[in-house]
């Protein structure tokens, strides 16, 4: 739950095809109703797929989550202000799409354990990486400008599609991992890792160890003949 937090407002699914981490909104409404929602929503489309299909299934998938909170909305009102990041990701053999909307991340790494590169494939949504020049705009609030909340208006997801190779490993994580951890340090237990388990306890460990308050959620996939799969949720 983070060193200061006082419940988890992190969620995780870990299917056969389907893979997401959904961060709740620190201070807003009912945080962990809005994560647990949009994860059973997604969830729903954990099936194979075409591979040229991924991102339009996926992208239905998280336009399903936004739905599922305007539903939980109009049926509680006083959850009315609830909101979470996405990213998730579907596969259909090689080929992978990655969805994201919020500050909830996807890396790759790429190129094999001793001399491959862990780069951020998602790009988080906040007003200072979205607004034109925006290093001479003044106030400008460092905080998200898009999340999934059960409106229509700016919540499309941004979608990536790869194409995965043996070695290559994917590492989904809300921001109490990356606010905290540096990159280094995300990159050293993604490579040497012998599992993606243990790839997931490192990566947990580091956020505590480093002071993190925030609620911190991992999902790792090592891509071999034999995808390796593990997720975990600090508590």
């Amino acid at each position: 739950m983070g060193l200061v937090r006082k419940r988890n407002e992190d969620a995780a699914y870990l299917g056969g095809f389907l893979f997401a981490v959904a961060d709740g909104l620190g201070g807003h409404v009912a945080g962990d109703v809005a994560s647990s929602t949009a994860i059973e929503a997604v969830r729903q489309y954990d099936q194979a797929v075409d591979p040229v299909a991924l991102p339009v299934v996926l992208g239905q998938a998280v336009n399903a989550a936004n739905h599922a909170l305007r539903r939980r909305v109009e049926a509680e009102p006083d959850l009315a202000g609830m909101g979470t990041t996405l990213v998730a990701m579907l596969r259909a053999g090689a080929t992978v799409a990655l969805a994201n909307v919020g500050d909830s991340r996807a890396y790759l790494l790429h190129g094999g354990q001793q001399h491959g590169q862990t780069t951020q494939i998602t790009e988080d949504h906040l007003y200072k990486h979205l607004v034109a020049e925006a290093a001479d705009v003044p106030h400008l609030p460092d905080r998200l400008a898009r999340f999934l909340d059960g409106r229509q208006d700016g919540r499309a997801p941004d979608i990536t599609l790869l194409t995965l190779e043996p070695g290559d490993r994917i590492l989904l994580c809300s921001d109490g991992l990356s606010s905290y951890v540096p990159h280094d340090l995300l990159h050293s237990a993604l490579a040497t890792s012998a599992t993606a388990e243990e790839a997931v306890d490192r990566l947990i460990a580091s956020a505590l160890n480093l002071g993190g308050p925030d609620n911190v959620t991992v999902v790792v996939i090592f891509v071999s003949p034999h995808i390796d799969v593990s997720g975990s949720s600090s508590s």
